[in-house]
């Protein structure tokens, strides 16, 4: 096998005059073992290299000097940005604006031309508003900065040093709910504790009343209002009252919100909880959505807006109709889904591929313009680092990640998973310290949420990382670069090819415009040989395909011997033309 330091460009990768079709994919080179975590570093000269009598030769090129192709739209790479846990610049062990500001070339430095910073060109940030709790998703104040993460002005520079780096902000909106320390919720409490025994509430004496659902009868997802015989929806938190975004007043409450932070310059929002807005009811939903969208949309048609709808597949995807950008895509997320099944074992290479194409249906019969969007592990998830154990766990940890940023749409990237952080159980521990130093007194460094339990992270932290060309860190920087040197993996039509895939690789095409990809993948621990036989991507015959990207988790790269690739473990090849 050709050493990973080899950074190589099939000029060809198939033999002039071979015949068309891609064999199933699983045949195993029994003498290979799993692969020691890493990936390509550095920059190749060109040479020749030849690996036996019955390989061709291969010509290298390193795939870091092609040049990025960023396009302005929505297709893009965002990065979840929980700011109390991210980087503190202040010393008071809590994460703050000025902290992201700081530490924003980590994310991109705004050149295109260098490859120090992770390639984002995205932040979703977590709930900033003023809040009675660390995770923020209470809020007291939709219209300021919490004070623990600074000032409107500090948001307005953060903003803008975004904006100079090509990076689009979105905000997360908790419009299902407000706090309990809301004035709004604070006027109606303490105007039905005012009222005379069995006198009803009127809207015309204090109109939030009807802002959230108060009833005299303590139904299930009720809380008491204290003091009283009243009872609010409260379906989170008895300290997150459930607003009613049915009523008028409500919505132009929160058009004047997104008002507010619009014409700051914010780029849209993320929708919390969109499916509690009226539990049980996707109809109602869909409506407020078609509502909020219309209106947001209205102000300018390319803020953007993605929602959380934690619930099955097709259950979610109705939610196109309301005409919002994206929905996130839980079915490939977390440690049960379509992602870590595949890298754990559980479910075929094939189904990857299969599920990517199947779906684009799914949605577009709602809204043939949705973007999808992709995750892997978010804030309320366990962190992917912990799917996996065993002498392949840092291989699959990068496998995982890689699969997800080269889904189409707008993918999203929790904060710390391109260094492999560690945290499950209660969801503080999802939510720890990102991890800059293993000097927990380090520069910046956070102290996490007062209640997350002490455990150690699985791998290096950053200082590490950045210095290993085999981390996760580096690995996950090169799949976002690949990302951004070919659109067609965010914006292309997948095309699952069956006959081409298996149990242990999976063959997609990706095609946008004039452009068409080939994506080869082997999702397991062994070696995997694919037969490259009469096979036509687009409308270019396989043997005039070039190697645009190649991810490998260990010292084995990919090789070809006439009309046979074969993938080492845990590996991935992205061809088109040249």
């Amino acid at each position: 096998m050709i050493s990973r330091w080899n950074r190589k460009l099939w000029a060809l990768i198939l033999a002039a005059g071979m015949t068309v079709s891609l064999a199933a994919c699983g045949e195993t080179d029994q003498a290979a073992g799993g692969a020691s975590a890493g990936t390509q570093d550095g920059t190749a000269t060109q040479q020749n290299q030849s690996t036996g009598s019955n390989t061709e030769s291969t010509v290298t090129l390193a795939q870091d000097a092609r040049a990025l192709q960023i396009i302005d739209d929505n297709y893009r790479t965002y990065y979840e940005l929980f700011v109390y846990s991210f980087y503190d610049s202040d010393g008071d062990g809590i994460g703050d604006l000025q902290g992201v500001l700081e530490k924003l070339d980590y994310l991109n430095d705004g050149d295109d031309t260098t490859d120090t910073d992770l390639g984002i060109n995205g932040i979703w940030l977590m709930p900033v508003m003023p809040s009675t709790t660390y995770h923020k998703y209470d809020t007291t104040d939709y219209e300021n900065i919490d004070p623990q993460y600074g000032t409107l002005e500090d948001f307005d520079a953060l903003l803008a040093a975004c904006h100079e780096r090509g990076i689009r902000v979105i905000l997360d909106l908790a419009m299902n709910h407000s706090s309990s320390r809301h004035p709004w919720f604070l006027q109606a409490t303490e105007y039905l504790k005012s009222l005379p025994e069995g006198e009803e509430p009127d809207p015309a004496e204090c109109p939030y009343v009807d802002y959230y659902h108060f009833s005299k009868e303590a139904q299930s997802g009720y809380a008491q209002v204290n003091g009283t015989d009243w009872y609010y929806e409260a379906r989170f938190w008895d300290g997150m009252p459930d607003l009613n975004l049915q009523n008028e007043a409500v919505r132009r409450e929160f058009e004047q919100i997104a008002d507010f932070w619009l014409d700051r310059g914010v780029d849209g929002f993320r929708l919390d909880a969109v499916k509690e807005y009226v539990t049980g009811s996707t109809e109602d939903n869909v409506e407020i959505l078609s509502w909020f969208a219309d209106y947001v949309h209205g102000k300018a048609p390319e803020n953007y807006l993605v929602c959380e709808c934690w619930t099955d597949q097709n259950t979610y995807a109705k939610y196109y109709e309301s005409g919002v950008d994206s929905m996130f895509d839980f079915a490939f997320a977390d440690k049960s889904g379509i992602i870590a099944n595949v890298v754990n074992g559980k479910a075929s290479a094939a189904s990857y591929a299969k599920n990517l194409e199947a779906e684009q249906t799914m949605y577009a019969q709602y809204n043939p313009n949705y973007i999808n969007a992709p995750f892997y592990t978010n804030h309320d998830m366990g962190r992917s680092a912990g799917y996996y154990a065993g002498e392949n766990s840092a291989a699959q940890t990068k496998m995982g990640n890689a699969l997800n940023l080269l889904m189409n749409g707008n993918v999203f990237l929790y904060y710390g998973e391109e260094l492999g952080m560690k945290g499950s159980g209660k969801d503080e521990n999802k939510r720890a310290p990102m991890y800059w130093s293993k000097d927990s007194s380090a520069e910046g460094m956070c102290k996490g949420p007062a209640d997350m339990e002490n455990f150690q992270m699985k791998f290096d932290s950053l200082e590490e990382q950045q210095k290993d060309p085999g981390s996760i860190y580096n690995y996950v920087k090169q799949v976002i670069r690949i990302r951004n040197q070919n659109p067609a993996i965010a914006r292309g039509t997948t095309a699952f090819l069956e006959q081409y895939s298996g149990e242990q690789c999976f063959a997609l095409t990706r095609s946008y415009e004039d452009s068409t990809l080939l994506l080869l993948g082997n999702t397991s621990a062994e070696t995997v040989n694919v037969d490259l036989k009469d096979l036509t991507v687009g409308q270019t015959a396989a043997e005039k395909l070039v190697l645009l990207g190649e991810l490998y988790t260990g010292e084995e790269c990919a090789e070809r011997a006439g009309t046979v690739v074969t993938l080492p473990a845990y590996s991935i090849l992205i061809l088109g033309k040249k």
